[in-house]
């Protein structure tokens, strides 16, 4: 049996253990390019961002909507038509009337509807009625009490002409352990980019140490098993966007502790469209440091 020294037995265990950290960070950089896959791939479907062509909020009664300038909503392009139909907003509800000579469809997933002038489109989950002229889909959205049109077109330049967004390179040090930390403060306030307060349902507060010293930030519970974070940091503004970044992570463990991959930190709706309606950091949640991971900045938005 061949016998190895004390110095040749430490060098062993030396290289078995750079192989396996070797081996988790190699794991760990595929892992966030899959993730950063999926998101791009998500920004290019029929509900993602890229596509987005307007917002239009309704008035109580009849609304017309074409590309017209004597409609009410207007969508200012040639292929679509003068008058394509009418919202008619009334006693909380919203109904689909069409125009003269153009029929859309409006599909809920379950059945596609031609001419449905009596379907209520605003009390169904938002985005289940979606209604369909060619290329160009749209649904009913509701904003505490603003009632709107969020519209698409799938073919929008901004989609086609979309080429990735660009990132900082991915490093390790970026994924932080954080303790979670129950807050009796329950609802969390969160303002959007429409000046609405909106009580969301707190998830904890997150804490953790980055270079020797402590940060917080405060998470929403979406439901599930995931917690949301709105977040701006030092970069907010000059390399990332202005108004800030979303994270995503992991519920806690059972003894309290989670991740925050900064390294998957992405651009909110609003740095890609000014048609949306997008949840901005609490002041809480806008750190002194620098946080160079995730996405950078996008756009002119």
């Amino acid at each position: 049996m061949r016998k190895f020294s004390i110095p040749t037995i430490l060098t062993l265990l030396s290289l078995t253990i750079l192989v396996s950290t070797n081996a988790q960070i190699s794991t760990y950089f595929a892992e966030v390019e899959a993730w950063n896959s999926d998101r791009i791939d998500a920004l290019k479907q029929p509900n993602g961002w890229l596509n987005l062509e307007g917002l239009f909020w309704l008035k109580k009664g009849v609304n017309s909507f074409g590309s017209s300038s004597i409609n009410d909503l207007v969508y200012d392009n040639a292929a679509f038509p003068k008058h394509v139909g009418d919202f008619i907003y009334e006693d909380g509800k919203v109904y689909w009337k069409d125009g003269i000579t153009e029929k859309i469809t409006i599909n809920d997933n379950d059945l596609v509807l031609a001419n449905s002038g009596t379907l209520n489109l605003l009390t169904a989950t938002e985005g289940k009625y979606t209604s369909q002229w060619k290329d160009f889909i749209w649904v009913v959205i509701q904003r505490e009490d603003k009632v709107g049109v969020r519209f698409r077109n799938l073919k929008a330049k901004t989609l086609l002409e979309f080429k990735g967004i660009e990132r900082f390179p991915v490093d390790p040090i970026w994924r932080v352990k954080a303790k979670v930390i129950p807050q009796d403060q329950n609802p969390l306030m969160i303002m959007n980019v429409l000046g609405q307060n909106t009580a969301q349902k707190h998830g904890g507060q997150l804490v953790f140490d980055i270079e020797g010293k402590t940060y917080r930030l405060d998470a929403i519970d979406e439901g599930g098993v995931r917690l949301f974070v709105a977040f701006a940091d030092a970069t907010s503004g000059k390399t990332t966007y202005g108004s800030g970044r979303f994270i995503e992570l992991d519920k806690p463990d059972a003894d309290g502790y989670t991740y925050i991959d900064f390294n998957k930190a992405y651009n909110p709706p609003c740095a890609f469209t000014e048609f949306a309606t997008c949840p901005l950091p609490p002041a809480q949640n806008r750190l002194s440091i620098a946080i160079p991971a995730g996405e950078k900045k996008y756009g002119q938005h």
